[in-house]
């Protein structure tokens, strides 16, 4: 299983220079969470959907990227690709030749992808499920978004007031929900001298300029109206091979996982799954 099997070949990337309104582009049409950055055909950097969130107020590719990534090579394996992406906790490794040209990309979804195929009947509570929180539907999207960023969550369940999981909102629904917002700005480089104001002095040294300042903005709309609201669960004995061919036919990132009485008790992420492919298909359980 190598990494130039599964590798995504048609890679969105950017080039140097670009903006930020590019990529929120890119983000929003193709619904991905990152592109790598290049520079005369070589990649110098990654941008992330955290970045954009992060970042709201920078505009430059060149300083909203995490520069000098971590690159895998086409012949590398995906057990190679699952340690690295587990070690830095990555989503997507640039695949590049030795000459540093971009060749592909290999993502968490492509891993996934390939742990359907092994069948694992190994459950996921034993191993890859992970402690979760939720929200009430009601809660403003820009607070939703602070608090995604605070605990570094990825998605989160959402609950009605009976406290029955009535959706999820995930980092790419607050992309597709945000949008980009002017303004102005003062900033006063006087010297802060103590004379009268109306001395030739102090009008000779104040120093005020405006400029304009954009920034990525969620709407002050309540989470219920971006989240994503047929939400599809798994038990808590599912099996790991199941759960990733669920969210490989689905496209998803995550799987909250429910009980018997089919209340919420744990998530299951794409990133946490991909941990089983850490010790090697041929060491692999019960495949």
């Amino acid at each position: 299983m190598y990494v130039r099997d599964y590798m995504t070949k048609d890679v969105v990337s950017v080039e140097i220079p670009s903006n930020r309104d590019d990529i929120l582009k890119i983000l929003k049409r193709t619904g991905i969470s990152g592109v790598p950055v290049t520079e005369k055909g070589k990649v110098v950097g990654v941008v992330t959907r955290k970045d954009l969130l992060r970042k709201a107020e920078e505009t430059q590719v060149a300083l909203l990227m995490a520069p000098n990534p971590v690159t895998i090579h086409p012949d590398a394996t995906l057990t190679e690709a699952a340690t690295l992406m587990t070690k830095h906790d990555f989503r997507r490794l640039p695949v590049v030749e030795k000459d540093g040209a971009l060749v592909g990309l290999i993502s968490v979804a492509d891993l996934v992808a390939s742990i359907a195929q092994l069948r694992i009947k190994d459950e996921i509570s034993s191993h890859f499920t992970s402690n979760t929180f939720a929200l009430w539907e009601e809660t403003p999207l820009p607070l939703v978004g602070r608090i995604m960023e605070i605990s570094d969550a990825e998605a989160v369940p959402i609950m009605d007031e009976k406290g029955r999981v009535s959706g999820i909102i995930s980092e790419r629904d607050l992309i597709r929900s945000s949008h980009i917002e002017d303004s102005v700005e003062v900033s006063d480089f006087s010297n802060g001298t103590d004379d009268d104001e109306w001395t030739w002095e102090s009008i000779r040294d104040m120093h005020v300029i405006s400029y304009g300042v954009s920034k990525v903005k969620l709407p002050d709309r309540p989470v219920s109206a971006a989240m994503i609201q047929n939400v599809i669960t798994v038990p808590k004995n599912a099996g790991v091979s199941e759960c990733a061919l669920l969210m490989k036919r689905s496209r998803l990132d995550q799987l909250p996982v429910i009980n018997g009485d089919k209340k919420l008790i744990a998530m299951l992420f794409d990133r946490e799954l991909i941990k089983v492919l850490c010790a090697g298909p041929e060491e692999a359980p019960d495949q």
